[in-house]
């Protein structure tokens, strides 16, 4: 019988990515999946440290792990990979000494079906997590093993140069390697010709793309490749930073149907004083100015972000500038957390955490209430008109329904049949609700 696997993934659309890689890593290794880890013989844990609490998320499952070792007798291979992997190496091993066999960073997951037989050997393999600005980025052609039918994930940029200070990636994915543009267009057109519709470039800051094998390709250029190659029918990116843009990415985006009209924008705060100490390095007007110049262009672009509440030295004044941006922009959606301290970044070695938890718990939630206002009403303005949705999954609230995005990254529940996964329909919008819109589907699309 084959040896199986699990990977458990935390974080990003980075690691989800990152976790079909050591997937098809794996099942070339002869390993077949499994979702139970009393059935596997080799667990991955593949960690993200951007979020509250990661680390404990991380050590908790390490216990349960244990306890399923100690209780049952399945003591299966159990490789902790990712951010915190690469965050704290060697601790891992101190905290929960004989329950990790392996630990393996971001940029040397290739390296995990030789490390796995190592440890069948019960050879300690150590810590691979070593960040080389020189790393080759490239990856194997049609080794990735893809959850998503529909949707397909291809990283354009490892790493990140910007070194916000809240932000841990620059130190747990290092510095901005580019992948070669050939690579990444023979990786688009391998997942168009496997039935995947829709592709996501992914990258830290995805417009700062320029390829090293094609002088002057920059992100626009990469783009108008990708919506070149056939059988593609979406592209999405995410996500891009609000100072690399340009007039002439914003004018490929109007002119190529296939580029997705969905911005996903981080502001972080509505202060530019709080936006200083974040070195993002744009000020609130400015970002006020970019939104005015992308609506311009794109009148029908949605907008999302991500938002950021209690950072040190944010006072009720700051926080009232959140508020009133996120009024003024009325994103269709938002991604916001509470600020706490990431190890090793400028924000925790230079400012103090000094907003009170309470404080932090009062202001995400106001914000929280404000943007399900204003998600309300852009889903309400939706009531009776006809979309484009391309269905990717079966509906999470009744068998009987699918589930889809519209170009605008709008998520519409609809009836129908699950061979109509994968297809473009257009849908009639009948009801909406702050997260969701429902509908009738009126027939195919054209792609």
């Amino acid at each position: 019988m084959a040896k199986k696997y699990l990977i458990e993934t935390f974080g990003c659309q980075m690691n989800v990515h990152d976790s079909e890689r050591m997937a098809g890593l794996l099942e070339q290794a002869g390993y077949e999946a499994t979702g139970d880890a009393a059935d596997a013989d080799v667990v991955v844990i593949n960690t993200c440290s951007v979020r509250e609490r990661a680390e404990e998320k991380l050590y908790t499952r390490l216990g349960e792990l244990r306890q399923l070792a100690s209780e049952q007798g399945h003591d299966p291979i159990v490789a902790v990979a990712g951010c915190v992997a690469q965050q704290e190496g060697e601790a891992i091993a101190a905290r929960l000494p004989g329950v990790a066999d392996i630990v393996v960073g971001t940029q040397a997951i290739r390296r995990l079906p030789m490390l796995v037989a190592e440890a069948e050997r019960h050879t300690r393999t150590g810590m691979h997590i070593d960040l080389n600005p020189y790393d080759d980025v490239t990856w194997p052609l049609g080794v990735t093993r893809r959850a998503d039918p529909v949707k397909a994930y291809v990283t354009i940029i490892e790493g990140c140069n910007e070194f916000c200070s809240f932000c841990v990636v620059p130190y747990t994915r290092g510095h901005e390697r580019m992948r070669p543009k050939q690579d990444i267009l023979a990786e688009v057109a391998e997942a168009a010709a496997s039935g995947h519709r829709e592709v996501q470039l992914l990258g830290q800051i995805v417009n700062h793309y320029d390829a090293p094998d094609d002088p002057g390709c920059d992100f626009t250029g990469l783009l108008e490749a990708v919506h070149a190659i056939d059988g593609i029918a979406r592209i999405r990116f995410a996500s891009p930073h609000p100072r690399h843009f340009d007039d002439r990415f914003l004018d490929a985006m109007a002119r190529l149907p296939k580029i997705c009209r969905h911005l996903h924008l981080p502001v972080q705060s509505g202060s530019t004083r709080v936006l200083e100490r974040m070195r993002r390095r744009y000020s609130r007007e400015s970002y006020l100015d970019l939104v005015a110049r992308i609506r311009t262009r794109l009148p029908d672009v949605t907008l999302s972000t991500d938002m950021i509440v209690g950072f040190p030295g944010e006072t009720d004044a700051d926080f009232a500038e959140t508020l009133s941006l996120t009024s003024a922009v009325g994103y269709s959606s938002m991604f916001s957390f509470k600020y706490s301290p990431r190890p090793n970044t400028l924000a925790e070695q230079r400012y103090a955490d000094d907003v009170p938890e309470a404080e932090k718990t009062r202001r995400i939630v106001a914000l929280q209430a404000l943007q399900r206002e204003i998600q309300e009403r852009l889903n309400e303005a939706m009531v009776g008109t006809t979309v484009d949705v391309l269905v990717d999954a079966a509906s999470r609230r009744r068998d009987t329904e699918l589930s889809g995005r519209t170009s605008g990254n709008v998520v519409v529940n609809l009836p129908g049949p699950s061979d109509r996964i994968g297809q473009l329909r257009r849908v009639r919008v009948e009801r909406a609700g702050p997260h969701s819109v429902w509908g009738i589907d009126s027939g195919a699309a054209g792609a």
